[in-house]
């Protein structure tokens, strides 16, 4: 039976709605340059990692996340070699992205270098590519390394951010998908956490609309569960220079390493859209 006291609550203010895993022993507080940072022990979820008060990741779950984060346009891209990753300080896309052994480099830029260092004293199952030497850690503006990146020089662009407040707000408009767009090579892709279907769906609206603008044929949402997060149901929005329908079934079938979640049938499946979200991307 779980300890039922010490609980540790993310409030949803706007929607009307918390969350709260009980048991919270809190193991490690700080405020970094960027964000206070909070790691707690859980009687049910293991450790839980919190940003300025909201619930980043846990043991139990995150595996949801950084799969379908990653893998989805992994298997959609052609041939890709070098992935950018906006974000991620937890480093467990990184992770995922290395199982690929396609992939010659992973870049991943994260702003706050605090987080990761947390992360790999907390969470270091997530952490366990960093010395990968393909993998690549830059603790500098996200935004800046794509507007300097070299045209044509990514495949794949993982944003990986926490929501659009603070230090993630500009990434998610126009103007920072323009330069994910001209740091893409042929057939690149654009990944973009884009937030709960229930919950944001305007945001999703004009993340779909910004990448489109911005200059990338196709945008596509794919959908799966969160727990941890508000509703406990989650997206990405992949946006392509290529088909975004392509998808290398027979790889994904026969990928050379374990997942929790992701596989042929999910893949496909995630990418089943709901009619209210429809409705809105027909506007």
């Amino acid at each position: 039976m779980h300890d039922t006291t010490n609980w540790v609550t993310e409030v949803y203010s706007k929607d009307g709605s918390a969350l709260s895993l009980t048991g919270a022993t809190k193991l490690h507080e700080e405020q970094s340059p960027f964000q206070r940072i909070e790691i707690y022990d859980t009687a049910a979820f293991g450790k839980l990692m919190v940003l300025d008060g909201c619930f980043m990741v846990t043991d139990r779950e995150n595996f949801l996340y950084h799969e379908m984060m990653t893998h989805p346009a992994l298997y959609t891209h052609p041939d890709p070699k070098t992935v950018c990753i906006i974000g991620g300080g937890d480093c467990g896309s990184l992770k995922e992205v290395l199982k690929h052994p396609e992939v010659k480099r992973a870049v991943q830029i994260e702003i706050d270098e605090r987080v990761t260092r947390v992360a790999e004293q907390y969470f270091p199952d997530l952490c366990t590519a960093n010395d990968d030497p393909r993998a690549e850690l830059k603790f500098i503006d996200g935004l800046k390394w794509v507007k300097d990146a070299e045209p044509g020089s990514v495949d794949i662009i993982i944003v990986d951010s926490t929501d659009p407040v603070g230090p993630a707000e500009g990434l998610f408009n126009e103007a920072f998908y323009r330069d994910c767009h001209r740091a893409l090579g042929d057939n690149g892709i654009l990944v973009q956490q884009s937030e709960s279907p229930l919950f944001h769906l305007e945001l999703q609206a004009s993340i779909h609309g910004h990448m489109r603008n911005a200059g990338f044929g196709q945008t596509r949402t794919l959908f799966f569960p969160q727990f941890i997060y508000p509703t406990g149901w989650w997206s990405a929005t992949l946006a392509g220079k290529g088909d975004l329908h392509n998808f290398r079934r027979d790889d994904a079938l026969n990928k050379p390493y374990a997942t929790e979640y992701y596989n042929a049938d999910i893949h496909q499946a995630a990418f089943a859209m709901p009619e209210f979200f429809k409705r809105r991307l027909a506007k």
